[in-house]
């Protein structure tokens, strides 16, 4: 959802369109398939065609991002109850098993990835991060789109964040929690 907002805001994307839209992601998943390999030893001056641009990192692989460059991340926190209900429905629709690994193990282990991941930015002199909660990007979309605006330097079109954000696709909720 947040890729959709910067692109609709006027922020140019690197994707290559590999992977498309499909019933879990019918927006699309604006991802670069390089990405994916910033964890192995290899070329990344690929980067340098994404300076000023918008890139797709997992967080596992932010760890990764080379020094050489200068970073501004707009971390997407989430419900980890609602990641794992929307990963065992994709896995389910692809006909793959989770694992043995129940919810709440999984849960834990994310929360503390997470954790991690947080602590290696603040160290890293490089990387600026803003914070969003998914939730509020549902429930206060444009106060969402100003907050990263801003935090972009003011060059986006906040109208437009605001209106490609749509409700219907929120469909991995935590039972009791919202509408």
């Amino acid at each position: 959802m947040l890729m959709s907002m910067l692109a609709a805001g006027g922020l140019e994307t690197v994707a290559d369109g590999i992977r498309a839209a499909d019933d879990d992601n019918p927006n699309g998943y604006h991802e670069l398939e390089r990405v994916k390999g910033l964890d192995k030893a290899g070329d990344t001056s690929w980067l340098n065609d994404a300076h000023g641009k918008c890139l797709k990192v997992i967080s596992f692989l932010l760890q990764h991002l080379p020094s050489s460059h200068h970073y501004k991340i707009v971390f997407v926190r989430r419900n980890l109850q609602e990641v794992l209900a929307s990963q065992r429905k994709m896995l389910e629709r692809r006909g793959e098993s989770g694992g043995d690994a129940d919810d709440e193990a999984l849960a834990q282990m994310f929360a503390a990835h997470v954790t991690k991941t947080e602590r290696q930015l603040a160290a890293r002199p490089n990387c600026e991060v803003l914070y969003v909660e998914h939730r509020a990007a549902l429930d206060s979309p444009r106060a969402v789109a100003t907050q990263v605006n801003g935090f972009l330097g003011d060059r986006l079109d906040v109208d437009k964040m605001t209106a490609v954000v749509d409700r219907q696709l929120y469909r991995n909720r935590v039972p009791g929690i919202g509408p």
